[in-house]
C-alpha cells in the first residue's frame, strides 16, 4: 500500500502530545499502519476511531490494540466514511481532532477533503514530505505559496510542527519528512462571493506561476485579457503582479470583480 513504517520511538508520541489528543477530546486517525500512533493516541484521548484501508492490518491491529477499550477500528477507505455520522456516533459533545500517518501521495487529496467538507473538528495533524510541508503551510504573499496553500489557508491556520528524518522509517524513503497541524478555522475568511469560482481562480492564478497574472487568468478562466486587467485595476492590483505576491484580501476583492466578467 506504499506505506513506509515509522519506527522511531519518540515521534509518534510527539505527534499525539501535538496534535490534540488530550483528556476530554475523540481523535480520528487515518491510517493506523501496525498502530504505534494509534495507542499513543489512545493513551491521552477519550475515544479514537481509528481507519485503515488496508484489511492485511486488521489481524496485527487486533493484536497491538487488544489492550486499549477506548479504539474503535474502522477497516474502510477514509473517502468513502460517513465522517459527519462517525463524529455525531462515536464523539458526541466531545472536541474532535484528526491525526493522519498517511502514504504521502494521498495526503493532499485528503487534507482537502476533510477541510472542504467542514467537518466538526478542531485540527488535522499529519505527517507529509518536508518539501510539502513548506508549500501547505506557505503564507499567502510569500515564494513557496501555490494553489494548495491558498486552500488550506481559506479553511485553517496552518503551522509547521517538527521534521522528522528518513531514517525514522522503515523501509527508509529518500525525502525527509515533517509534522505540520492545521488549526481549522471557526469561519472561513469574509466576502467570497462564489466559492467554487474562487477556487477555480486560484487554479488558474498558479498554473503559469512566474507570469504575470492576467496571462494565466486570461487563459484559465477563458477571459479577455484586457477584461483581466480592467478586474485588476478595480481590485487595486498592479499589472505586472504575480499570484505569489497577492494577499488573501487581494485575491478575494479580484474574484469578486472576475465573477461578473465571467457571464
Amino acid at each position: 500500500m506504499g506505506q513506509n513504517f515509522l519506527i522511531n520511538p519518540s515521534v509518534c508520541p510527539r505527534i499525539a502530545e501535538l496534535g490534540n489528543a488530550a483528556p476530554g477530546w475523540g481523535v480520528i486517525e487515518i491510517g493506523t499502519g501496525i498502530g504505534v500512533l494509534t495507542c499513543e493516541l489512545a493513551r491521552r484521548a477519550d475515544k479514537v476511531a481509528a481507519i485503515e484501508i488496508d484489511s492485511r492490518l486488521m489481524p496485527v491491529l487486533n493484536e497491538t490494540l487488544a489492550e486499549f477499550h477506548n479504539i474503535k477500528i474502522i477497516n474502510d477507505d477514509v473517502l468513502k466514511v460517513d465522517l459527519k455520522r462517525l463524529i455525531a456516533e462515536e464523539f458526541p459533545g466531545m472536541p474532535v481532532a484528526v491525526c493522519a500517518n498517511l502514504p504521502y501521495y494521498i495526503t493532499s487529496p485528503i487534507i482537502m477533503a476533510l477541510l472542504e467538507s467542514r467537518l466538526p473538528i478542531r485540527s488535522i495533524t499529519v505527517m507529509v514530505q518536508k518539501e510539502a510541508a513548506a508549500r501547505i503551510c506557505a503564507a499567502p504573499g510569500t515564494r513557496e505559496v501555490g494553489a494548495v496553500s491558498i486552500a488550506v489557508q481559506y479553511f485553517s491556520e496552518p503551522k509547521v510542527l517538527f521534521s522528522v528524518s528518513r531514517g525514522s522509517f522503515l523501509p527508509a524513503p529518500n525525502v525527509d519528512s515533517a509534522v505540520i497541524r492545521l488549526d481549522v478555522r471557526e469561519h472561513t475568511p469574509e466576502g467570497v462571493l462564489d466559492e467554487a469560482f474562487f477556487f477555480r481562480m486560484v487554479k488558474a492564478m498558479f498554473s503559469q506561476r512566474r507570469k504575470a497574472l492576467a496571462n494565466p487568468l486570461s487563459a484559465g478562466l477563458h477571459l479577455p485579457k484586457e477584461k483581466v486587467l480592467f478586474c485588476m485595476e478595480q481590485a487595486g492590483i498592479p499589472s505586472t503582479a504575480r499570484a505569489e505576491q497577492l494577499s488573501m484580501e487581494q485575491m478575494i476583492a479580484l474574484s469578486n470583480f472576475l465573477l461578473p466578467a465571467k457571464d
